[in-house]
């Protein structure tokens, strides 16, 4: 995972998710996409594991304003947000349980 800029990023472009007290895990996904299940299956469970941590998925087709905006150009892309919402890292493709763990640590 790569470190980012400083957008921040709240419920209304969150697609009204409200997101965590402590951090976010969002990932961008599209329907016909395979790593994005085993990735929402990651998040999930990394989400679960660390209080405060909430997971919220985008559906990139149904938002390409903000895909532009944040630079996704492929599925899955998942951004960490700290409790500002600042994106602090950002990665594309299917990531590592232990690299989801590593990147939270920099937003928490």
């Amino acid at each position: 995972m790569t470190a980012d800029t400083t957008e921040r990023l709240g419920p209304a472009q969150l697609g009204g998710a409200e997101p965590g007290e402590r951090a976010t895990l969002v990932q961008f996904s599209s329907a016909f996409c395979q790593p994005c299940r085993a990735t929402r299956r990651t998040l999930a469970e990394v989400a679960a594991m660390v209080p405060g941590v909430a997971h919220v998925e985008i559906d990139a087709e149904e938002h390409l304003d903000l895909v532009r905006a944040l630079g996704v150009t492929r599925t899955p892309t998942v951004l960490v947000l700290d409790a500002d919402g600042r994106v602090v890292r950002r990665a594309a493709g299917q990531p590592r349980r232990a690299d989801v763990i590593a990147a939270l640590g920099r937003a928490l």
